[in-house]
């Protein structure tokens, strides 16, 4: 009973996160005027509460024994599929358009500034959803008709095993897994060298170290030349050790938790359909999909709150709130600085 208990609090709990951090990110980007450019972040910031709204809750009914008198009909464990399909599907392909739109700002600027439309950002959107669409009424097909019902915690996409089940299942995972995480790899490894590059060639040798000076011979100016040598000329390596650290840091923290959050999920899955008598369901599927799930609410830390321009509105906004005045600007540690940056303030 403490075990259910347990896992139920924890169900909850990621869903709140993931209402108040979308929430709140959504509000700073449509507040803000000049964070326009962040109109993918706000979408995926959609699909993620859409997500908490209609899709976890549902989750929560059919992961925990607490709920096992609900049952579905048919209709309504269509509807749970569909919910779960689609947002997936949404969600992660609209990472992969961040991960693309982030290359062409970073690599291709001017490009990106001419060709990154309003009507471009729509059709992306629109994009979006109708593969996603496309890609739930695949699932759907040679679904089994009729008055049957089933309960809440055996409505998966198992229900009507089939050979179609194995063939969208295998669909599925290319076209919303194994594509999508080669793009993101090819994508952040490219800005990695980018950002690689920038690094080593953003500390030039200070002028007064290399210049040529007039020969002293008094003790305090060779104590003070010997000193400025001592100070300036090591932090030359370390200042471009720490870009490349910090663009080595941004890369495993952005392709780790993708993985982390959807590996275990869509591998469960194509073992579920490849393997000759097995059937998908029970606990290992539950806390997959619950690990998948958690994606929706880190999304917004990692696209969001992560970027030190959605954080300095958000401290302005919270001033705001509190009638303290504006007036006092809202400053990082350096540390904090270093590793939460983004590449693009890296670059900057």
């Amino acid at each position: 009973i403490a075990q259910e208990v347990v896992g139920l609090f924890c169900m909850i709990l990621l869903t709140l996160t993931t209402l108040v951090a979308n929430i709140v990110v959504m509000v700073i980007i449509l507040k803000t005027p000049l964070f326009r450019k962040f109109i993918f972040v706000c979408h995926l910031c959609v699909v993620n509460l859409l997500s908490a709204i209609f899709l976890m809750p549902l989750g929560i009914i059919s992961s925990s024994s607490c709920f096992n008198w609900v049952i579905y009909s048919i209709a309504e464990c269509k509807a749970v599929i569909f919910l779960n399909i689609c947002f997936i599907s949404a969600s992660i392909l609209t990472i992969s358009i961040i991960s693309v739109e982030r290359y062409y700002y970073i690599v291709h600027p001017l490009r990106y500034e001419v060709k990154m439309t309003i009507r471009l950002a729509v059709a992306g959107v629109i994009f979006i959803w109708v593969k996603s669409v496309l890609i739930t009424v695949l699932a759907l097909v040679a679904w089994p008709h009729g008055n049957g019902a089933t309960s809440a915690s055996r409505c998966t996409v198992y229900w009507s095993p089939g050979a179609h089940k194995k063939v969208f299942v295998i669909l599925f995972s290319i076209t919303c897994f194994i594509l999508p995480t080669i793009i993101i790899l090819a994508v952040y490894s490219s800005i990695y060298r980018v950002a690689r590059t920038a690094s080593l060639q953003q500390a030039p040798v200070p002028a007064q170290a290399v210049a040529p000076r007039q020969r002293c011979d008094s003790i305090a100016s060779q104590v003070t030349i010997l000193t400025t040598r001592i100070l300036m000329l090591p932090r030359l390596i370390p200042d471009r050790l720490l870009g490349s650290n910090k663009a080595i840091l941004t890369l495993v923290l952005i392709v780790g938790q993708f993985l982390c959050c959807w590996l275990p999920f869509f591998a469960f899955h194509l073992h579920s359909s490849v393997t000759v008598g097995t059937v998908g369901g029970g606990h290992g599927e539950m806390v997959v999909t619950w690990i998948a799930y958690s994606s929706f609410a880190i999304n917004p830390f990692f696209y969001g709150l992560l970027n030190r321009q959605i954080r300095e509105e958000l401290a302005r906004l919270r001033r705001s709130c509190l009638n303290h005045p504006l007036g006092q600007e809202f400053c990082l540690s350096i540390s904090e600085a270093s590793v939460q940056e983004n590449f693009l303030q890296f670059l900057q």
